[in-house]
């Protein structure tokens, strides 16, 4: 077994499983220390970050009130009341890996498969724009013939040219340095992929075939999309398959390895539970992980990695996701659909291209609204990607606080497009109410006026202005 070596160019050197093991024994035994447990909330509340020893402590320990206290505090001070919103869009869900968890694996012939074409793309992004969508995140299954780079690419591409997309996401397969260059020059926003598991025989148990079934190779996808040029990665965990507490470890530890390396941690950390889909039993992965479990989780992230965005996807209920919201979370998908095609009603027909069931399933307009009434800002901005404010430039940015004189403005002037172009009259009224506050809440002078100043030309007609 290979020491713990944040530094290692190996998977299982900088995921170490010695070296989780270790913290998870430590922070068991720690967990009743209620002296440690203060010392390190205390450390936290600096809003430095935390290691993964001590995130595993708090997790095992910590006071739930006291925890989501700090979470929310240390939340607010870096991303403000702004909450993203994006849409995943499907691509394909032509697979030929076997994993066992995902309807998508090549050996479920009972799963309809479909590719869309560039035109039915086009008509996919035009009903997510007809919605008010600004940023989307583009899935697709691994498929060699049916998901080629070059597909990728020329998808990209369709949807940039197709209108009022502003960010494109990528969650695809783990790739080689050239094809993450390639990836770059398209003009992605952040490329996004989970490694379902870290617990690495449990890993290997759920991926009996396909290219997705070398661990190594896929927990060293961000290595290779870095030295490709991509500036903003996001990693991730389907919590349910392994222990949660390793997970939470493990995911930390790849935090601290990408910081390490390239000076730039995870621009994006998701949260997914495992959740029912077709053709896949969930009765073997046990009980899952439960409601206040996840929340502590998603409390115990934001508290080590503060500057990171902390996503959670419709998969969650929406009590669910307003508990998230308050204990840490930055990034909520709103009106998705996980159906290849799902968007347009001419693919009515293709609802047996589901990747998961959906548990909350409020459309865009609707979630907006209830965002205003918890007093959060809806947010549709794209800026800091098109304004090169990506990698460590954002995150130099965030530490200082300063990213918040870029996003906050920038999200009222996204809001009210929003309110003009989409929302309805009690929701525009709502929204505006907010906009009036939080305008009077921006404490640049000179900023607050220029800002003013885009919300009335946004009025007028103008669109797409921006800090």
């Amino acid at each position: 077994m290979l020491p713990y070596d944040v530094l290692s160019p190996h998977a299982q050197g900088f995921i170490n499983h010695g070296e989780i093991m270790e913290s998870l024994a430590w922070a068991e035994a720690q967990k009743d220390n209620r002296d440690l447990i203060r010392q390190t909330m205390l450390k936290a509340g600096e809003k430095k970050g935390l290691g993964h020893r001590d995130a595993a402590l708090l997790l095992a320990g910590a006071e739930s009130g006291e925890l989501f206290e700090l979470a929310g505090k240390i939340k607010r001070e870096f991303y403000g009341s702004r909450v993203v919103l994006f849409a995943p869009l499907y691509l394909s869900n032509h697979c030929v890996n076997g994993c066992v968890y995902c309807p998508y694996h090549a050996g479920n012939s009972a799963m309809p498969r479909k590719k869309l074409s560039q035109d039915e793309i086009r008509g996919e992004v035009i009903a997510l724009q007809n919605m008010g969508h600004k940023r989307i995140v583009i899935e697709t299954g691994e498929h060699p013939d049916f998901s080629p780079i070059e597909y990728i690419m020329e998808s990209i591409t369709t949807i940039y040219k197709s209108g009022g997309i502003r960010r494109v996401n990528v969650n695809i397969a783990a790739s080689t340095v050239d094809a993450y260059r390639m990836l770059k020059s398209s003009g992605i926003g952040t490329y996004i992929l989970f490694q379902e598991t870290y617990h690495e025989m449990t890993y290997n148990a759920l991926h009996p075939s396909g290219p997705k079934s070398d661990y190594a190779w896929h927990i060293g996808a961000m290595d290779r999309a870095m030295q490709g040029g991509i500036d903003d990665v996001g990693i991730g965990a389907l919590f349910g398959l392994a222990d949660y507490r390793y997970e939470l470890t493990a995911l930390l530890m790849h935090a601290e390895h990408l910081e390490a390396v390239y000076g730039v941690g995870p621009h994006t950390i998701s949260v997914p539970r495992m959740r029912t889909a077709h053709g896949v039993c969930t009765d073997r992965f046990g009980p899952g992980v439960a409601d206040e479990t996840f929340a502590r989780i998603v409390a115990c992230l934001r508290i080590s990695a503060p500057y990171t965005g902390i996503i959670i996807s419709t998969r969650e209920s929406e009590e669910i996701r307003r508990t998230a919201l308050d204990a840490g979370v930055s990034q909520i998908s709103g009106g998705s659909r996980t159906t290849v095609g799902g968007y347009c009603q001419s693919a009515i027909g293709a609802a047996g291209t589901k990747q998961f069931e959906i548990n909350d399933n409020r459309s865009l307009g609707e979630i907006v609204a209830w965002l205003l009434e918890r007093g959060y800002i809806p947010s549709f901005c794209t800026a800091c990607y098109r304004e090169g404010r990506v990698g460590d430039r954002f995150m130099e940015l965030c530490k200082s606080g300063q990213i918040q004189n870029c996003c906050q403005p920038n999200a009222l002037m996204t809001l009210q497009e929003y309110l003009i172009d989409y929302a309805d009259l009690p929701t525009r009224q709502a929204g505006e109410k907010l906009i009036r506050g939080e305008l009077g809440n921006i404490t640049s002078d000179k900023t607050r006026a220029f800002v003013a100043e885009c919300l009335e030309r946004i009025k007028q007609g103008e669109r797409d202005l921006r800090i």
